[in-house]
């Protein structure tokens, strides 16, 4: 019985490896585009706030200051 599972097993395995690996190149896709669009970060703010704020908080953390507030004075420009 534990002979007829293993190929199971490893079926299951290689789906969550690839699920993971999907996600970590989806994740780094977006933040390059996010890292280098600032009209990607505006659509970004309209439709998915909340995956914005976690872009702007890691790159806080890496010690890069002021694109949030460039962000939001060049969208309040652009409203006036």
């Amino acid at each position: 019985m534990a002979r007829a599972m293993e190929p199971l097993a490893r079926k299951i395995f290689k789906g969550v490896l690839a699920a993971e690996l999907a996600g970590v190149l989806g994740a780094y896709f977006l933040f390059k585009k996010m890292n280098s669009s600032q009209d990607f970060r505006q659509t970004m703010s309209k439709k998915f706030p909340f995956i914005l704020e976690v872009y702007y908080k890691s790159i806080e953390q890496s010690g890069m200051y002021g694109i949030r507030e460039k962000d939001q004075e060049k969208w309040l420009d652009n409203k006036n």
